[in-house]
């Protein structure tokens, strides 16, 4: 079971990417493709898998947020995931800001990402001492 949850896992958190930074590169270029419907529906399922592959991981593996600090860097990383790519494709009032919102998810993207692969709260910052 876990090597299966554990692809459907990574394999949900490359297409959550991959569509952010599609959805980001159409924000910036104006395009009329973000208001297509399975643009807008399409995210939230793969992040519904995501969240719920997520859950099920911590579950099989007996570590959760808030008693494995590795897991609570990745869960307070991905509610500031969540504001930033919020403001970069919906509530950003102006381009400017939403493409500097877009980057800074990114960024935390990167590091939620390099906390998984170190399961250390520092993330990439280890690989830079």
């Amino acid at each position: 079971m876990y090597p299966a949850l554990k692809h459907l896992h990574l394999t949900a958190v490359a297409l959550s990417f991959s569509l952010f930074m599609l959805r980001g590169l159409w924000m910036l270029a104006d395009s009329p493709r973000l208001q297509q419907r399975w643009v807008r529906i399409v995210p939230h399922v793969i992040d519904t898998v995501l969240l719920v592959s997520a859950i099920g991981l911590t579950l099989i593996l007996h570590q959760y947020p808030f008693v494995q600090n590795w897991l609570t860097a990745k869960l307070l990383g991905l509610v500031v995931y969540i504001i930033l790519g919020s403001i970069a494709l919906h509530y950003g009032p102006n381009k400017p800001l939403r493409a500097t919102a877009w980057i800074a998810a990114l960024l935390v993207l990167g590091y939620i990402v390099s906390v998984a692969l170190t399961r250390a709260p520092q993330g990439f910052l280890l690989w830079l001492s």
